[in-house]
């Protein structure tokens, strides 16, 4: 930064006569002017005397006056407007002016006495992709100039004719205070003296044909009001803690290798407060009942649908306008790190959802921000989402793309997410996602890959995961886009993990068969095994899949009462002991009955059913099976870790197989039947040894019907190609696990 307690320094008028002045008066009065430290502040003039100018159309009078109350000068009213000047001789004082009008008077800084606050380093930031400098650069930031505190504004909008701070501060009057313009960075900046955290602001902005935009919330707001209100807030940006609680949620190894169980969550429809007209928990209060809640039923961690503020509820946060403001909804900043402390502390990790592939088109965003198309692509087949009527970034501008990956970092790194779930990257990977033929342009080779966007993410995550160790980014990818999960240095994307869609849709289909009708559909359980360790996976049930009339989980499951609650039970436990990480929406848990609805809450009142209660009885046994097992988590995402023993029982609709960890002898046996006939004597090949059944779906603790197994010692009578096997007794629409003793 440069030095901040200098004064603005020599300046000498422009213009050189009345008739010039004239001209920039008028321009301030009409909100034209782009240059306003032209005008206003000290200026010399003839013979190396100084003079003041300010523009005060709200005063009558005014007077410049020292910091010790002691009048300098009086102010000439020189212009209708409220342009005013004041002769200050040889040298200019540290002054303030005490301006006056028929309500009163009032005393305040001359923000245009200040030198420039951003350094040539602060301004390379905006185009340094990778860093997070930006994040200190642009935005509001507590600052001090000549012993004056207050608040510097910074924001990139290299085409505007004129850019001005406008808030409660100043009337919402976009002529009184513009901004200076960095032409090196197109950056715009003014130090405001005076201001306080809570202070609600914007920015004018007028566009280089001379059109004034709507007013345009900050892109680098830290806060933000409560929509409808599209206010950006002043607050400081958060600094990195590194208390030990604050790692909890890190990964410290190989996260392929470590249970992970997460349960997604929309913090706005978990729970509500009906006795108080149906508001949302605020942060601290979900950090008190979600979190041990969570934590309770043995999950690894929490993931959060989009919290980055949003102007409409309906799209669930994935349409974000204040990527660096976690919602209001919910309570302040400090809220939310007071609820991301209480996750670690529980030792629950923290994944957010993160949307960089789209923003929406409200008018105070970032849509033609400047009067341009600045963030997004000027061409509509490159630059809109017919599906979702947003906005698509420029991710070959260097600016779009450091704005996107310092995003990424803050959450990271500011508020100790301890990982991101990108959305939609299949819509970023291709050119024609969703499109007609006419409605795309190809790639400088012709092909249908957006290269600008392939390098963003490869970017992205080599910045997270560079400089925030143990984070994961996982992404929600569609297609068969091969290397999604692989490092970057392999030519992959370098995402962590990716959500195994083809798997959900593969299963949800067949477990919506009727059981008689399952035989024919059998390799719909079996196809995710050909390429399950193809990427890093993990087994999504999310909240896309309880909406648009697909109906909830157990809402899919055909046959009686009774069928319903043992299929979904049976479903459950054949996605535990599947290779793959585990993800669960948020109701999922105890069998919600309805679709979710994003604006009331999950319907408890049915655990106070026993079906209902032994599903979620049943979540937490699998959660805590899975990570207490090394041989259900350790190789879920490598092909040593499993092995079919029956994959090809259509008629029964029978599925086993084994999994492995990386000790000699870990081993678990999982054996699913999905019809709801009890399977006796069911002879079925094993490793040598003794096996205890550790799980059963049908428990009548789960609201089954209790058969099952107890421990069973393996024959030396080989079977599926095993030298040994046992004899099992599987219980109808029901999954078993059994370990090694």
């Amino acid at each position: 930064m440069t030095d901040k307690n200098a004064k603005r320094g020599p300046a000498k008028a422009r213009g050189g006569n009345a008739n010039a002045l004239k001209d920039h008066i008028d321009a301030l009065a009409g909100g034209r002017h782009g240059d306003p430290f032209a005008v206003l502040g000290p200026h010399q003039i003839d013979g190396g005397n100084w003079e003041v100018r300010a523009f005060l159309p709200e005063a009558d009078s005014a007077q410049l006056v020292g910091y010790d109350d002691k009048p300098i000068a009086d102010m000439e009213k020189t212009d209708a407007s409220g342009f005013f000047v004041a002769a200050v001789g040889s040298e200019v004082p540290r002054y303030r002016i005490r301006a006056e009008n028929t309500g009163g008077s009032w005393l305040r800084e001359d923000p245009y006495r200040f030198w420039p606050q951003l350094s040539d380093a602060d301004l390379g930031t905006v185009t340094a992709v990778g860093s997070d400098g930006l994040v200190d650069a642009l935005g509001a930031h507590k600052a001090e100039a000549d012993g004056v505190e207050g608040y510097r504004f910074a924001v990139w909008a290299p085409n505007a004719q004129r850019v001005s701070v406008v808030g409660d501060f100043n009337g919402w009057d976009g002529r009184r205070y513009p901004m200076r313009l960095r032409h090196q960075a197109g950056v715009w900046e003014l130090f405001i003296p005076g201001l306080r955290e809570g202070d609600r602001y914007k920015y004018e902005i007028r566009t280089p044909r001379g059109a004034v935009l709507p007013l345009k919330a900050d892109p680098l707001a830290f806060a933000a009001e409560q929509p409808p209100a599209t206010a950006s807030v002043i607050h400081d940006a958060p600094t990195p803690t590194g208390t030990s609680a604050d790692d909890a949620g890190r990964f410290h190894t190989d996260p392929r290798r470590e249970p992970v169980s997460i349960y997604e969550c929309h913090l706005g429809s978990w729970k509500r407060s009906p006795d108080e007209g149906n508001r949302y928990l605020t942060y601290r209060e979900l950090a008190d009942q979600l979190v041990p809640y969570v934590a309770e039923l043995g999950f690894t961690h929490i993931e959060l649908m989009p919290i980055a503020e949003y102007p409409f509820d309906g799209s669930w946060g994935y349409q974000p306008v204040s990527l660096f403001a976690p919602t209001s909804r919910f309570g302040t900043p400090e809220d939310f790190e007071a609820f991301i402390e209480a996750a670690h502390k529980a030792g629950l990790g923290v994944l957010v959802d993160w949307v960089p592939g789209h923003f929406p088109q409200d008018p105070h965003g970032l849509k033609e921000f400047d009067g341009s198309h600045l963030y997004e692509h000027a061409d509509p087949r490159q630059g809109y989402h017919h599906d979702w009527g947003t906005a698509i970034y420029n991710f070959g501008r260097s600016e779009v793309s450091a704005f996107l990956i310092a995003n990424a970092r803050f959450w990271l790194e500011r508020y100790r997410i301890d990982g991101l779930r990108v959305d939609a990257v299949a819509s970023m990977l291709y050119l024609d996602y969703s499109r007609e033929p006419d409605e795309w342009v190809p790639n400088r080779y012709g092909g249908n890959e957006n290269l600008e966007a392939i390098d963003f993410m490869r970017g992205m995550n080599e910045a997270t995961y560079g400089n925030a160790p143990g984070i994961v980014t996982v992404a929600e990818e569609s297609t068969s886009w091969g290397g999604v999960s692989r490092p970057t240095y392999v030519g992959g994307l370098g995402f962590g993990f990716k959500w195994n869609m083809g798997w959900m849709n593969d299963t949800l289909r067949y477990m919506s068969e009727d059981p008689v009708n399952r035989r024919y559909h059998h390799n719909n359980m079996t196809f995710g095994l050909l390429y399950a360790f193809s990427e890093n996976f993990i087994l999504p049930l999310s909240h896309d899949e309880v909406v648009h009339g697909k109906h909830s989980i157990l809402g899919r499951m055909p046959g009686d009462r009774w069928q319903r609650f043992a299929n979904l039970r049976a479903y459950y436990g054949f996605m535990w002991g599947h290779p793959g990480k585990k993800l669960l929406f948020m109701g999922g848990e105890f069998g919600q009955e309805k679709e979710w609805n994003h604006d009331t809450s999950l319907d408890w009142h049915l655990l106070n059913e026993p079906e209902h209660a032994g599903v979620q009885r049943l979540i937490g046994d699998l959660n805590r099976l899975y990570r207490r097992s090394p041989a259900l988590h350790q190789l879920d995402c490598e092909s040593a870790g499993f092995e079919w023993i029956v994959g090809d029982d259509a008629d029964n609709s029978v599925f086993g197989f084994i999994r492995r960890g990386e000790e000699p002898g870990s081993v678990a046996i999982v054996v699913s039947n999905f019809t709801p006939v009890v399977r006796e004597g069911y002879r079925l090949g094993v490793p040598a040894g003794s096996y205890h059944e550790v799980l059963n779906t049908d428990a009548a603790a789960y609201g089954g019907g209790n058969v099952g197994n107890g421990t069973l010692q393996s024959e030396a009578e080989p079977s599926h190609g095993q030298p040994h096997s046992v004899s099992l007794t599987i219980p109808p629409l029901a999954t078993i696990i059994l370990e090694a003793a």
